[in-house]
């Protein structure tokens, strides 16, 4: 398929981009909400999507456990790291 490839080659850049922004050294994952209940995790997250976080810098963990009822979900956001400047904190691009 001619087109496979570019597309290929278009999402592995997408992944490195995905992965760059969120390299460890570039800033840390933040829990925002841990709760059992998945309505409340479904309704944060909207609310984290309306105030124009971007989709790439949430991540939901599940914590499975048996029986199902006891399962948790983390809800966090990728804080990027800041620096100390004379006139206040600057977020570092």
């Amino acid at each position: 398929m001619p087109k496979q490839a570019r597309r290929r080659r278009r999402q592995d850049a997408g992944t490195r981009r995905s992965a760059a922004r969120t390299a460890p050294d570039a800033g840390q994952w933040e829990v925002v909400l841990e709760t059992s209940d998945q309505a409340e995790v479904r309704a944060h997250l909207r609310r984290l999507r309306e105030s124009g976080v971007a989709a790439s810098l949430i991540r939901i963990d599940t914590l499975c456990r048996r029986p199902v009822e006891l399962s948790t979900y983390r809800l966090s956001r990728f804080v990027g790291k800041t620096v100390r400047a004379s006139d206040g904190e600057v977020s570092s691009p």
